[in-house]
């Protein structure tokens, strides 16, 4: 027991890897979020495809999508605390390994019901990725890096984001939507060869996984997404309220049961601190303002202002390159400068840009557009690197697993909202729902904004 502690206190005062170790392990991550970035994108691009190909109404298919999404959401805190306990680069491989084989089984589907199931589990395998790693790279590279990390990190999402629907569009005129998955196999494949040599080794807690919670977890923050979806889509409330009385009777008990123990699957301990608390509300926030505006904006470009198809990919892409230019940069400064007054500046911006793409004229040039989409997109990226350092440096290092899972979780609880009420904007007022979508978007990036500039008292 005594050489476990030594050891472990050793992984916690090491800064990071030696080169080159840590070039390799940080090619690996890179890879990795490339891959699990890459297959959410191009499966959206590939959907109608798919459907068509296995003649399946549009409400079914969908499940290609929202089974991927569920499925991550559900495994991301129990995948971490699983971190906590037998290593953050066992999980991380081991969600590799698990999407990568799921990447073979959707190649080998041969109906949409093969597909969803092998789909959910590449969302298991994606959500062992996700859930740690935030945590792995805090290992990898020394302290004062960290935050210039986070923003690369932040480049890679956003370079794979923009890249990922031309990619699918292209793959999809030449070959069949089947390749678009197989692409996966090489990569996943790499990626574990890669990380097996090169990932850091971490700090491990002595508690046993407590299946309980897990279950807890999954059912509560699962129920938490299709709630917000139901209600995004007029769901009777028939439908509704058994979710919301399942949803709050397993969360209190999560809770309950997490009071009793020192590393709480829900990490209790890390909302207990007030920056922390205050970075998840940002997130939440703020992501939910940015889903507000993916997913309004391509119906107001095409069906309001008459753009083709093929103008509105293009018109979508300043925001993200605007994020991965800013973010490296905004990363690098958070090392030195306050993340709350660098989040809260940026989100300023987000809120201004939205409020501008919500009073575009009624016949908006290519460029009236592509200048206030570079603006969200400098906001938000100025915004999220610092808020993801924040998130994961506050937490003590031991606990970066919990910090991680609740890092994602944050992120996709935001984009649900968005999502949600981008689909209740619309039920209601029709095409002027999306324009409304954008001024609601403001609102949560103003909100954001508040809650990051809170940060400054602490």
């Amino acid at each position: 027991m005594r050489g476990t502690a030594s050891a472990s206190h050793a992984l916690s005062e090491r800064d990071g890897l030696p080169l080159p170790r840590r070039r390799f392990a940080w090619i690996t991550i890179i890879l990795g979020l490339t891959l699990a970035v890459l297959d959410g994108t191009i499966a959206n691009v590939a959907l109608p495809t798919i459907a068509q190909e296995f003649a399946a109404p549009a409400a079914t298919s969908i499940w290609i999508v929202n089974g991927y999404q569920l499925a991550i959401v559900m495994a991301l805190l129990p995948l971490s605390a699983l971190g906590e306990i037998f290593g953050y680069r066992r999980v991380y491989l081991l969600g590799i390994a698990l999407f990568t084989v799921a990447s073979l089984g959707c190649v080998l589907a041969t109906g949409l019901t093969t597909l969803t199931i092998a789909r959910v589990v590449q969302g298991l395998g994606g959500a062992g990725l996700m859930s740690v790693n935030a945590a792995v790279l805090r290992y990898t590279v020394p302290k004062a890096k960290f935050g210039a990390a986070i923003g690369i990190n932040a480049l890679v999402v956003a370079a794979a984001s923009t890249a990922g629907p031309a990619i699918a569009g292209f793959a999809l005129s030449v070959v069949s939507w089947r390749w678009l998955f197989a692409i996966n196999l090489p990569l996943g494949v790499l990626v574990v060869a890669l990380g097996w040599r090169s990932l850091p080794d971490s700090d491990r807690a002595h508690d046993r996984f407590d299946w309980i919670d897990a279950g807890l977890s999954a059912v509560g923050f699962g129920l938490i997404v299709t709630i917000i979806d139901s209600f995004g889509h007029d769901i009777s409330w028939a439908v509704v309220l058994p979710q919301v009385v399942a949803c709050a009777a397993a969360l209190v008990l999560l809770v309950y049961r997490s009071r009793r123990v020192l590393r709480p699957m829900l990490p209790l301990d890390l909302l207990g601190l007030p920056v922390f608390s205050l970075s998840v509300g940002t997130s939440v926030a703020s992501f939910a303002a940015q889903m507000l505006a993916f997913v309004s904006l391509p119906f107001t470009f095409q069906m309001l202002y008459g753009f083709p198809p093929a103008e509105v990919g293009l018109l979508m892409t300043p925001w993200p390159l605007a994020v991965a230019v800013v973010a490296p940069i905004a990363g690098k400064l958070a090392d030195t400068r306050s993340p709350a007054m660098l989040g809260g500046v940026g989100l300023i911006l987000l809120c201004v840009g939205m409020v501008l793409m919500g009073l575009l004229p009624a016949h908006p040039a290519q460029w009236d557009i592509a200048w206030r989409m570079a603006l969200c997109g400098l906001g938000f990226g100025l915004f999220q690197s610092p808020n993801n350092r924040t998130m994961i440096g506050s937490a003590p290092k031991e606990r970066s697993g919990a910090a991680s899972g609740m890092l994602s979780v944050a992120r996709l609880m935001g984009q649900s909202i968005g999502a949600a009420l981008v689909a209740l904007l619309l039920a209601q007022l029709g095409m002027a729902g999306a324009t409304a979508a954008q001024f609601v978007g403001a609102g949560f990036a103003a909100v954001a904004a508040v809650v990051s500039f809170t940060r400054l008292a602490y």
